[in-house]
C-alpha cells in the first residue's frame, strides 16, 4: 500500500501530466500573456518604486510644513516692525 503523501504526490504528478497535455495548458500561456500585455499598457511600477516615490513624498511634506512655519514666523516679525513705524 502507498503512503498517503506519495499517494498524493503522485496524483499531483499525473495532474500536471494531464494539464500539460490538454488544451488547458495552452489557455494557461494564453492567459498570461494577454495578462501580461494588459499590465504593461497600464504602465505599472514595482513596489520598490513606489516605496521609493513614498518616501520622498513624506519627506517633502514635512519640508514643507517647516517652511510653511518658518514663513509664518517671518510674516509675523514683518507685521510687527510695520506696526511699530
Amino acid at each position: 500500500m502507498m503512503k498517503p503523501n506519495a499517494w498524493f504526490e503522485e496524483f499531483q504528478k499525473n495532474i500536471s501530466e494531464l494539464i500539460a497535455k490538454s488544451p488547458a495548458a495552452d489557455i494557461e500561456r494564453n492567459v498570461k500573456a494577454f495578462m501580461g500585455q494588459a499590465f504593461n499598457k497600464m504602465d505599472l511600477v514595482t513596489r520598490e518604486e513606489f516605496d521609493v516615490q513614498a518616501d520622498l513624498l513624506s519627506r517633502a511634506q514635512v519640508r514643507i510644513e517647516a517652511l510653511e512655519q518658518h514663513l509664518h514666523a517671518l510674516e509675523a516679525r514683518v507685521a510687527a516692525l510695520e506696526s511699530t513705524e
